[in-house]
């Protein structure tokens, strides 16, 4: 499956960003969906994870309460709003797709990565 992140952009601290992410096809479904996001000079960081129907999400503690993770299967999209956004949540966001999620916050158990939107948050 190929997926499309989108909805990246420039933002105040404070502020909102809503991405989305795209499936090419419909067996989207069967996939658990996860975000990543890597900050220059940094590793890739584990931001939030969305069960295949929805019903379960995490999120990493340093987003918790101010992410949220969703999905529309019917239109093969994943979402990751962004409220009471911080500077050090700038970084480019990856999504990604895992067949079978053992460990949801290890990037090695997703099989399908897009290509990254970025954010930038001002101060």
């Amino acid at each position: 499956v190929q997926l499309q992140a989108s909805g990246g952009g420039l933002v105040q601290a404070g502020g909102s960003l809503r991405l989305s992410c795209t499936a090419s096809d419909s067996t989207f479904s069967r996939y658990a969906m996860g975000w990543f996001r890597q900050a220059p000079g940094k590793g890739r960081e584990f931001v939030g994870h969305i069960s295949r129907t929805g019903g379960n999400t995490y999120y990493s503690d340093s987003v918790k309460g101010r992410f949220t993770i969703s999905r529309d299967n019917a239109k093969n999209t994943v979402f990751l709003q962004m409220n009471n956004l911080k500077p050090e949540d700038a970084a480019v966001y990856y999504c990604a797709a895992a067949r079978v999620p053992r460990l949801y916050y290890s990037d090695s158990d997703y099989n399908y990565w897009g290509r990254g939107t970025q954010v930038t948050v001002s101060s």
